[in-house]
């Protein structure tokens, strides 16, 4: 058995390392059911890394992917700002992000819509902000 798991690990390092867009050191992120059967450390790589929940990650791009967050709801303008109104959905986006798990320093908003609904009382306005940031990475302990 622990000739297969080194042969494993040995071709998973060849396979991974044809795929590098550098020379650098860089981390292994492991992800999936079958990357339990993958050691700590491979040939060729700084570091492995297996992100929170890594065994139930569908795909190496949902593992390394950014985080978002969005907030999608109609606010009434009575009596606030339209700046105050937006940044309060920005803020609730950033904040859904960092829940889900990006870093709170990564997070920024990429995408604001806005549309006046005028047929309902008060100025409302329905505001779509979408927040992403860059997603934590935790090594297995």
């Amino acid at each position: 058995m622990r000739a297969a798991l080194d042969l494993i690990a040995s071709r998973v390092a060849v396979l991974a390392d044809t795929m590098r867009t550098s020379a650098e050191a860089v981390p292994m992120v492991l992800v999936g059911g079958g990357s339990i059967l993958l050691p700590d450390h491979l040939p060729g790589f700084d570091k492995v890394v297996r992100p929170r929940e890594f065994a139930v990650a569908n795909a190496i791009g949902a593992a390394i992917a950014q985080v978002g967050g969005e907030v999608d709801r109609v606010f009434s303008g009575t009596g606030r700002s339209r700046d105050t109104i937006l940044d309060e959905a920005k803020g609730e986006a950033a904040e859904k992000a960092v829940l889900a798990g990006a870093a709170p320093e990564s997070v920024r908003i990429v995408e604001v819509d806005e549309l006046p609904m005028a047929y309902l009382p008060g100025d409302a306005i329905r505001i779509r902000v979408k927040a992403i940031g860059d997603l934590i990475l935790e090594e297995r302990k």
